[in-house]
């Protein structure tokens, strides 16, 4: 017999205490060592660093255990997260890469600007290094800030394969007093086979979603609505076969979620200087898994996203896509704090915590109550595929994008214009917004009204401004498309596999306008070009490699295509890449 909802809550919830329970058992873990075993055992806790410009990394299998169980993580130079590379800016690097794996393997400078042979993705930029060969990567480090690495290889990333990258300016502009600084590498962890959870998802999408809607919301939605509205309310989200409750694919019922490697029971730590302002680099490494991060007692200053310096902004919370980096700027006063990274659907949590001297702890707070999708994320009419109704505006599909445009246009801001590909039209779309919102300034689902000042795009503001202060020449739309029933993930309609490559012009500069036809938020990566975020009237926001999209949101960035070669441009969201968005950009 079938569990109900609110049985399949309550397993959920029993789940997550497990897990974390076990995780708490594993609290010397997190501590750098190398472990009882004849089988080599990962090294966890903060990783080691490494500088200079000769670097030589491993790629093998070696044992973690993060739930009472022992599993092989893909490490590199037997640590997770892999080393810290610390490079300066102008330096010429060499990393020599061998893969000690049974199948073959790359790694994904993310973020980095460099020659596209140099830039990691098998089939696309190189060939991938194969098991018990070696690659040699080699380009100068034009840039500063943080940033990070990881496989572009199968599932590897989820399965420990990533690390930081902190790029120091060059040695005659480097400050004569440094701030202290720790690094926070967020991610997640499964004990699965990663293809196994695929194929879950596959099956039955909501697989690992244990905050499905209740008897107990039942009689809420009755006290606050009445019968008619909590009934309409359900019928609603019935006749649109979605679930409101769909943040995240994979959820705290198999991952557990660790900082710097540290489960949360084994609360990875660090020390500062009372009253000394502390530099944090914070990373989203995860495969899957939007956090929000919090320090309770202490004021975020984000002083940068992406590697890149903006003007700073004072918050007490904020959420960091996969992929996504920022920088921020604490005073700790006295005692301990807790670093609090609450995944998004508030299925778990990863955890730390800063301290003027080793065994002090802070509280750690409860984990906020998931909130349920609404139509503000729908904004307004959602579409079915299989309801008939098409709606909006058509085109054929133009290079992986399309244009759309009449004979004359005003490219000084984005187009309102919802323009959909008829390629949207098909088995792999189960729904279309065709009123979409824009605005900037909405932190996301679960952050709108909890009390606390959380940063959101509009916050942004890099400083220096655009790099190319030219208007676009053309603007090309892509829609972030899906069937969650199918476990489809697309770009206008059409998976990787399918696709032809959007292809741009060497040193034009045009616009990208990014429009989510779905209810999953998107971190969408465009590697070897900066993407511009701009705002709805055009104007220049901030620079990022990874830019959020979020549901039934459209938003633009500019670019300049002066990067010549063959890229990758895709969902960040690994299961998301595998089954299907993904698309090659080839610029010329």
């Amino acid at each position: 017999m079938m569990a109900t909802l609110e049985q399949l809550s309550t397993y959920g919830q029993s789940r997550r205490r497990f897990v974390q329970g076990l995780a708490a058992g594993a609290a010397l873990l997190c501590t750098p060592h190398w472990a009882f075993s004849s089988t080599a055992v990962t090294r966890t806790g903060s990783p080691p660093e490494l500088r200079g410009i000769d670097f030589d990394l491993t790629v093998a299998e070696t044992s973690v255990n993060f739930s009472g169980r022992q599993r092989m993580a893909t490490t590199i130079n037997g640590s997770l997260p892999a080393p810290t590379l610390r490079w300066r800016q102008g330096d010429l690097v060499t990393i020599r890469v061998t893969n000690q794996l049974q199948v073959p393997t790359s790694i994904h400078w993310h973020g980095i600007l460099l020659p596209f042979e140099m830039d990691g993705v098998p089939g696309i930029s190189f060939n991938g290094i194969a098991p018990g060969s070696s690659f040699v990567y080699r380009f100068r480090v034009n840039q500063t800030g943080t940033y990070w690495y990881h496989s572009h290889s199968g599932m590897q990333e989820q399965t420990g394969m990533y690390g930081a990258i902190i790029i120091d300016p060059p040695a005659a502009d480097q400050p004569t007093t440094t701030t202290p600084e720790h690094l926070l590498l967020l991610s997640d962890w499964t004990d699965e086979d990663p293809m196994r959870i695929l194929a879950k998802l596959k099956a039955m999408p909501h697989y690992y979603n244990f905050n499905q809607p209740t008897l107990v919301d039942f009689f809420k939605d009755l006290g606050e609505t009445g019968l008619s509205g909590a009934v309409a309310k359900r019928e609603m989200w019935n006749q649109m076969r979605m679930s409101p409750t769909d943040l995240a694919d994979v959820s705290g019922a198999t991952y557990t979620y660790l900082l710097n490697g540290c489960p949360p029971g084994a609360r990875w730590s660090g020390l500062f200087r009372p009253g000394q302002e502390l530099r944090l680099r914070c990373i989203n490494g995860s495969a899957q898994t939007f956090f929000d991060l919090r320090i309770p007692g202490l004021k975020l200053t984000v002083v940068q996203t992406d590697g890149q310096d903006v003007e700073p902004v004072t918050v007490d919370e904020l959420r960091i896509g996969v992929a996504e980096t920022y920088d921020l700027l604490v005073t700790p006063r006295e005692g301990a704090y807790t670093l609090f990274a609450q995944a998004m659907d508030r299925s778990g949590f990863a955890c730390g915590t800063l301290t003027e001297q080793y065994g002090l702890q802070g509280v750690i707070p409860a984990l906020d109550r998931p909130e349920w999708l609404t139509m503000t994320d729908m904004m307004g009419t959602m579409d079915h595929g299989g309801h008939g109704g098409h709606g909006g505006h058509q085109s054929e599909p133009s290079g992986g994008g399309h244009a759309g445009h009449g004979a004359v246009v005003d490219l000084a801001k984005p187009s309102r214009m919802v323009r959909h590909a008829r390629t949207e039209f098909g088995p792999t779309v189960d729904m279309r917004v065709d009123q979409p919102r824009t605005n900037l300034d909405d932190p996301g689902i679960g952050l709108r009204t909890n009390g606390r000042r959380v940063l959101t795009y509009a916050d942004l503001h890099t400083i220096g401004g655009p790099l190319d202060r030219r208007l676009p020449g053309r603007e090309i739309e892509l829609h972030l498309t899906g069937n969650m029933h199918r476990y489809s993930w697309s770009i206008d309609g059409v998976e990787y596999r399918h696709a032809q490559p959007i292809r741009l012009r060497y040193g034009e500069r045009l616009r990208i306008i990014l429009h989510n036809d779905t209810m999953m938020t998107h971190p969408m990566h465009l590697h070897g070009l900066w993407s511009e975020l701009e705002d709805d009237q055009g104007r220049f926001m901030a620079r990022k490699h990874t830019v959020v999209v979020q549901p039934a949101q459209r938003i633009s960035v500019l670019v300049t295509a002066d990067a010549p070669g063959r890229w990758a441009f895709h969902c960040h969201l690994l299961y998301h890449m595998d089954a299907g968005m993904f698309r090659e950009v080839v610029v010329l």
